[in-house]
């Protein structure tokens, strides 16, 4: 069973931990409570670790564990499901938006599957409501999983961006990919996936893609100008790339395209925001 693209996310920075270290599985069995099977399924990204053993390895490696562990949390949300199932909060009222940084320029956007930003203010939120986890042991999606505890429903951090601030920014920087709706899905002839997705919060929609190969490009057109994502390397490769987002009202068409590396024929498909 292959890894969602979050755990991918933490499996690439806890294998350049680990090379840091210098040690084998062995040398992590013999410092770690964890034993020598372990270490190899949590490095392949085949379980997700526990908490703990993310903090053992950023002591091994002089790392300091703030930025793994709120990895870990995102892909832990996303292995149980709480990510996909929390609700949405537009019933509250919203704090004032921070203005963001300045949008990059239109064409060949390409934005890594996370920003810290992001990933520390999702994490802020989980702990903020409440979420205590019990950890087990934890594409075509980029085992085991870490259980929640029960707990009363869990609201969204509030988008950073809405309407037209949002045009042309990260869809996670942003926040707006929080509980978004999926407007469509492909899967191309080289096997990669690609989504066209939409933020009702936010008033946007952009592209994903997965299953790539460095080289392949992805395209998104709506109302406005073609927003693009090129996977550049190999992280790139294993988890989720998006596109820029741009903003789309109730029934607009949007369209994304796909480029193989080195080919010149595309692949399209199209969806309808509802």
């Amino acid at each position: 069973m292959t890894a969602s693209p979050e755990r991918a996310e933490l499996t690439a920075a806890l294998r350049a931990l680990r090379q840091r270290t210098g040690l084998s599985l062995t040398g992590l069995e013999e410092r770690t409570p964890f034993s020598r099977s372990s270490w190899g399924r949590y490095l392949k990204g085949e379980t997700l670790p526990p908490r703990e053993a993310v903090r053992e390895l950023c002591r091994l490696a002089g790392e300091r564990d703030g930025r793994c562990l709120a990895l870990w949390e995102i892909a832990e949300a996303a292995d149980s499901g709480r990510a996909a199932h929390a609700p949405p909060d537009e019933a509250a009222a919203p704090p004032p938006v921070t203005p963001p940084p300045a949008p990059p320029p239109d064409g060949a956007n390409r934005f890594r599957p996370w920003r810290l930003t992001a990933v520390i203010t999702a994490v802020l939120a989980v702990l903020a409501g409440g979420v205590t986890a019990a950890v087990l042991l934890g594409p075509d999606r980029p085992a085991e999983t870490v259980r929640a505890a029960p707990s009363s429903r869990t609201a969204l951090p509030p988008p950073r961006c809405r309407g037209a601030s949002c045009e042309g920014r990260d869809p996670m920087n942003m926040l707006c990919g929080n509980g978004p709706d999926t407007l469509g899905s492909y899967r191309t002839t080289a096997g990669a996936r690609l989504e066209l997705r939409h933020s009702r919060r936010c008033g946007t929609s952009w592209a994903r893609m997965w299953a790539t190969t460095v080289g392949d490009r992805i395209e998104m057109t709506a109302a406005g100008p073609t927003r693009s994502a090129e996977v550049a390397d190999a992280l790139d490769a294993k988890a989720y790339l998006y596109t820029p987002m741009t903003v789309t009202a109730p029934g607009t068409v949007v369209r994304a395209c796909f480029h193989r590396a080195g080919k010149r024929e595309r692949e399209c498909f199209e969806a309808t925001v509802r």
